[in-house]
C-alpha cells in the first residue's frame, strides 16, 4: 500500500485544526481541494480517517498515517534547510505532565528556542496518559511514567519526581492538632489534581486510612494545586521540586509518611532528526540534573 504524501499532510492539517474550511486557510488552498484530497487518501487505504464531527476527530485508523506525516514534514524541512540554508521554524509538538511543566520542563525548551527555528506545541496530561498521545500521532516526544517504548519510539530515563505530603501550620492545627493520625486524615479536607490524579489516595492507603472518608477538592492546574495547598485549602503532595521555598519559610510544613515516587521517562519516535534529537538531549539532561 503506498500512502499518497499530500493526502498525509492534508489529514494532519485537518486534525491540527479541526475543520476542512481551517485547514484549507492554512494550506492555501480551497476547501473543495482538501475534501477531494481526504478522499483521495481514504480511497487508498481502503479505511474511514475522519469521523464527520465538530471538531473533526481522526479515527482509529488514522493515527499511523498521521505519525507518518508528522514525521514526513519533520524530516522534509530539516531536508531543506540544509539544501538551501533556510531556517524556517519547525513546529514540534511535545506531551508532558503538568508538574513537570511547572517546575523544570520549560528551561531547556527557552535554551533550545534560542539557538534553534524551532516553535514548541505543548500538550500537558498526565503522566500515565502522555504516551498516548505518542501513539496517537500527536506529538513527537514525550514525558511518560510508561518504562516500555511505544512502538515505533525510543525510550530514556529522566529521573523520580518525588512527591511528599504537605498542609500548612494553620490547617495542621485545625484539623489535626493531636498529629496525622487515621481518624484526622479521614477527616481532613484533600485536594486532588483532578478526577485521575490517584496519588493522595496512594499516600492515604499507606498511612492506613480510608481514601474515600475524606473530603477532596480539585484543582486542575499545577501552580493554582500548589497555591490551593499554600492558602490552606487542604492537604496534597507536592514535588520538592515545587514545596521547597515554601517548606524553607514555614508556608507548608510536611505531614510525614512515606513519600510518592514516579519515575518518568522520555519516549520519542524513533526517526533520524538532528532537531528532534538536539530537543531529547536537552530535555533529558535537565530531567536528570533535577529530578531525584
Amino acid at each position: 500500500m503506498q500512502i499518497p504524501a499530500v493526502g498525509a499532510l492534508t489529514l494532519v492539517a485537518v486534525v491540527d485544526a479541526g475543520s476542512m474550511e481551517a485547514a484549507a486557510a492554512a494550506l492555501h488552498v480551497t476547501t473543495s481541494a482538501v475534501s477531494q484530497r481526504i478522499r483521495a487518501l481514504e480511497d487508498a487505504v481502503g479505511r474511514v480517517l475522519l469521523v464527520r464531527s465538530k471538531p473533526l476527530r481522526p479515527t482509529e485508523a488514522a493515527a499511523p498515517i498521521v505519525r507518518f506525516a508528522r514525521q514526513l514534514a519533520l524530516l522534509e524541512r530539516e531536508a531543506a534547510a540544509e539544501l538551501d540554508g533556510t531556517a524556517e521554524r519547525v513546529s514540534m509538538p511535545l506531551a508532558v505532565n503538568a508538574d513537570s511543566l511547572a517546575t523544570w520542563f520549560l528551561a531547556p525548551l527557552a535554551a533550545l528556542s534560542a539557538r534553534h527555528p524551532v516553535v514548541f506545541d505543548l500538550h500537558r496530561d498526565d503522566q500515565d496518559f502522555t504516551a498516548r498521545l505518542l501513539e496517537d500521532g500527536t506529538v513527537l516526544g514525550a514525558v511518560t511514567s510508561r518504562a516500555e517504548p511505544v512502538a515505533g519510539c525510543r525510550v530514556r530515563p529522566l529521573g523520580v519526581l518525588r512527591y511528599e505530603a504537605v498542609a500548612t501550620p494553620a490547617f495542621c492545627a485545625e484539623w489535626m492538632p493531636r498529629g496525622v493520625t487515621r481518624t484526622a486524615l479521614e477527616a481532613a479536607p484533600v485536594i486532588d489534581f483532578d478526577r485521575r490524579d490517584d496519588l493522595q489516595t496512594q499516600w492515604l492507603r499507606a498511612s492506613g486510612a480510608d481514601p474515600d472518608a475524606p473530603p477532596r477538592h480539585r484543582v486542575p492546574a499545577s501552580h493554582d494545586f500548589a497555591a490551593a495547598t499554600a492558602l490552606g485549602l487542604g492537604w496534597a503532595l507536592l514535588p520538592r521540586l515545587q514545596s521547597q521555598a515554601m517548606l524553607d519559610d514555614g508556608r507548608l510544613t510536611l505531614l510525614g509518611g512515606a513519600p510518592v515516587d514516579v519515575p518518568l521517562h522520555w519516549q520519542q519516535w524513533n526517526l533520524r532528526s538532528a532537531l528532534l534529537d538536539a530537543v531529547a538531549d536537552a530535555i533529558v539532561a535537565e530531567g536528570r540534573r533535577v529530578l531525584a
